[in-house]
């Protein structure tokens, strides 16, 4: 019914930047809202960043000022611009929309599979 894809994963050292992508396909009629969590081994899932419909964004505090972000809804694409990158970064993130079906009158919560993201020192 409806996939999450993310991509744009991978290493680079501190200081540097990466740019996240998350596609979503299948039957959508609109996406409601749009969020970005990381997970490092051994560790709790933390929210990252979200993005609602209107457009009204909010990060967590450890991100704040350096990430950013934004959608294209053409592509019902979601993306997370990661600036001044640090070693704290490093995990498995994670994309998850809330999306209305075109098919049924039904809301869904969707995750991606994860991309891996890692900050070298």
């Amino acid at each position: 019914q409806v996939q999450l894809v993310e991509s744009g994963g991978g290493l680079v050292q501190a200081g540097g930047s990466l740019r996240l992508s998350c596609a979503a396909s299948g039957s959508i009629f609109s996406i409601n809202a749009q969020k970005w969590y990381r997970q490092a081994p051994g560790k709790q899932r933390e929210w990252v960043a979200g993005i609602i419909d209107a457009g009204i964004t909010n990060y967590a505090d450890s991100v704040k000022g350096r990430f950013t972000i934004s959608r294209d809804n053409a592509k019902n694409t979601v993306y997370l611009q990661m600036n001044s990158l640090k070693p704290e970064d490093t995990g498995v993130y994670y994309c998850n929309a809330i999306v209305r079906l075109s098919t049924i009158p039904h809301w869904g919560d969707y995750w991606g599979r994860g991309t891996q993201v890692t900050v070298s020192s």
